[in-house]
């Protein structure tokens, strides 16, 4: 079944349908456009949330240590990746839907308008020839009675007695014109209605019934067009479905992985103070004379005891460099971390301290490489930073001797220069003890799972596949790149965001 056979005399009926298709064409791609602008919208608003949400200050990045404050911050990072997901969901579904059907339906348009021009144009000509049609039949009809007319008029010329021959003879010529007159017409209303019945076969049996067909194969093409529209709708959305589970499983194992007890060891371990607790104080017998109160421990006369009581405000002293200022425990651990801090950082001015000595090497040997001289003032200025470290490390090593009673520490500051450092007792286990002397290898700070796969096609950076394990070599510095090692040897830097952190 087709329309030319079946529907060759509904012009008007087909031409409202196809123009329902195209205004359904039209339809889809504004629902698409709304529906993207609601998932950039969505998007949008994730994005706010975490940024919202997310630690900044120094007391947050204290708190992510515990692992129900870490869980929380690795939730808001897997919702920002969710978030990424649903913006590559809109701009899929903008450029594979709608901007690709905006240009399909301007081509139909176009297409349509060519077959119902080209149909009118058929219906024009048609017309034009009936026309014709009726034109000479109408003039047939004249001629032949006029004909009629004046071959009665010489009949009854003839028949009239008073009548001359020259009457007679005048009466037939012109009765006889009159008929051949109308012999022509009749020939020329025959030839033209034996044209007009072939251009009307024509119209009715080949030329409307295709361009008809060609109207049809045009809307099926629609259809089928919007069928792959419709399947567009969701497999965009599928596409991501995989990123966008992990996000969802990564929020599920941020809440699995916290463990309450663990949090309680390390918030004893950031505010225990290291005091012992006082001991009674003694029985003050003023009936024997007033004598001053003695205790074994360091507790200040009962006026100013009030800075033992667990629940009362304290006030908090000034901040001193050598933190003094804290309980025992609390500066012990502060005096390591800072010269921890300082041992990173005169490992970097020694590093650079190196590179800068090659380069002034290479320059002397490579004049046209650089000018060695202008290298002089970056090695003078890392010279006296490394000088300056050094200082800064000796006083807090002294400090931290101080504050352990002068127990030796085995602790090694960094790979070229050992120092000495004085630590807490190990009992305490809170303190990382280092060799004398260890080997030039880098230690690696921790290990994670690649989730997702990572093709490395820039200088530095390695390529890597889901599921590989790797061990973090350095840290995100913020720029959003971390350092990582694979199982082959191969080092080099990938996405922060394509990792998951597993020790």
């Amino acid at each position: 079944m087709d329309w030319g056979t079946d529907l060759w005399d509904q012009y008007d009926v087909i031409d409202k349908h196809t123009q329902s298709g195209l205004d359904l064409v039209e339809r889809y791609i504004k629902f698409v456009k709304e529906r993207t602008e609601i998932e950039q919208g969505y998007a949008k608003q994730l994005r706010s949330l975490t940024k919202k949400y997310a630690k900044r200050g120094s007391k947050e990045e204290q708190d992510c240590k515990f692992s129900n404050h870490g869980s929380f911050q690795e939730i808001l990072n897997e919702l920002n990746d969710y978030a990424g997901q649903r913006e590559l969901i809109a701009e899929n579904m903008m450029t594979g839907i709608c901007v690709e059907l905006t240009k399909y339906l301007q081509d139909l348009k176009q297409e349509r308008k060519t077959h119902l021009s080209d149909a009118k144009k058929a219906q024009q000509n048609l017309e034009s020839s009936f026309k014709q049609l009726e034109s000479t039949k109408k003039r047939f009809a004249k001629e032949w009675a006029e004909a009629e007319k004046a071959t009665q008029q010489a009949e009854k010329t003839e028949s009239d007695l008073n009548a001359t021959r020259l009457d007679v003879e005048k009466a037939k010529q012109h009765a006889h014109a009159r008929t051949h007159a109308a012999e022509e017409c009749r020939n020329d209303y025959a030839a033209q209605l034996q044209k007009y019945n072939k251009e009307q076969n024509f119209f009715y049996y080949s030329e409307i019934p295709q361009i008809f067909n060609k109207m049809q194969d045009m809307d099926e093409r629609r259809i089928r067009r919007m069928a792959e529209g419709y399947c567009q709708f969701s497999d965009i959305e599928k596409k991501v479905l995989p990123i966008i589970s992990k996000c969802l499983e990564g929020i599920s194992s941020a809440g699995i992985k916290i463990d309450e007890k663990q949090d309680s060891i390390l918030f004893i371990e950031q505010h225990k103070s290291g005091f012992e607790r006082p001991s009674d104080v003694e029985f003050e017998d003023y009936t024997q004379g007033i004598k001053a109160a003695t205790s074994d421990s360091s507790l200040n006369p009962p006026k100013v005891r009030a800075k033992l009581w667990p629940f009362s405000k304290k006030h908090k002293p000034p901040a001193a460099e050598d933190f003094s200022h804290l309980p025992p425990e609390q500066r012990k651990k502060r005096l390591q971390g800072k010269i921890d801090d300082i041992s990173k950082e005169l490992n970097k001015a020694q590093d650079q301290s190196e590179a800068l000595e090659k380069m002034k090497g290479v320059y002397e040997q490579n004049p046209q490489m650089g000018d060695p001289s202008s290298l002089e003032p970056q090695i003078t200025e890392t010279a006296q930073n490394i000088g300056r470290l050094r200082g800064e490390l000796t006083k807090y090593e002294t400090w931290l001797s101080e504050a352990v009673g002068g127990e030796e520490s085995s602790n090694t500051i960094n790979n070229n220069t050992p120092h000495g450092v004085v630590t807490a007792d190990q009992s305490l286990n809170i303190y990382t003890e280092f060799d004398d002397e260890f080997d030039d290898i880098e230690t690696p700070l921790g290990q994670c799972t690649a989730l997702y796969t990572f093709e490395g096609n820039s200088e530095g950076t390695i390529s890597i596949t889901e599921g590989e394990q790797l061990s973090i070599m350095e840290d995100d510095k913020g720029d959003g790149w971390m350092r990582v090692l694979r199982a082959s040897g191969e080092e080099g830097y990938i996405p922060s965001s394509y990792v998951k952190l597993t020790l």
